[in-house]
């Protein structure tokens, strides 16, 4: 199921874009969006683990 951003669809249109660009140009940035979330959620995890190392390391 495709997610549509619907400001930034709602912007492409009042540009004058074509609706059917405006969709999938909306779909490929909200897919941005989410792979961008993932990146963060990994991000967060590895550095947990690098301080519950440094922790392990240091202070047992």
């Amino acid at each position: 199921m495709s997610m549509v951003l619907s400001n930034t669809y709602e912007a492409f249109i009042a540009a004058g874009v074509p609706a059917d660009k405006a969709k999938k140009a909306s779909e490929e940035i909200a897919g941005f969006d989410r792979r961008l979330v993932r990146l963060e959620v990994m991000n967060a995890l590895i550095l947990a683990g690098v301080v519950s190392l440094v922790i392990k390391t240091f202070f047992t």
